[in-house]
């Protein structure tokens, strides 16, 4: 399966790769809903992709190939189950504009230590109050 699933990646990589080679457009990839948990080293290769949609699906953490795709400027990963969020490396992504985060288990500390980092939107749910005993 995750074969398969990365040469379809490669496959539409190549094609985005000659569409906006020739000028005729960018690339906006939805895969919102397809319980996705990681996604294939090849996405890498989307040389032009500016945004994408993985909402809705089952990640943990933060998809780590993204982060190498120089070009994109919004990244949505809302209701996911995500805890983890390399800050260093999002704030290395110098095209980002926006990352949401809603509805995702993101702990106190993950919002701490990004806000500070990162030069781009980022959208978080807000924060449950702590209940009383």
């Amino acid at each position: 399966m995750q074969k398969r699933m990365g040469e379809a990646v490669a496959r539409v990589a190549r094609k985005v790769n000659d569409t906006v080679e020739n000028k005729t457009d960018s690339l906006e990839l939805n895969l919102a809903g397809n319980y996705l948990h990681r996604l294939p080293e090849e996405v890498t290769s989307l040389l032009h992709l500016r945004a994408i949609n993985l909402s809705r699906n089952r990640f943990r953490r933060f998809p780590e190939p993204l982060a190498t795709v120089a070009t994109l400027e919004t990244i949505n990963l809302e209701e996911n189950e995500i805890t983890e969020v390399p800050a260093e490396k999002l704030a290395s992504m110098a095209s980002l504009r926006s990352l949401n985060l809603r509805a995702n288990p993101v702990g106190p500390e993950v919002r701490l230590l990004v806000r500070p980092l990162v030069p781009f939107d980022l959208l978080l749910s807000p924060e449950k109050p702590i209940p009383k005993a």
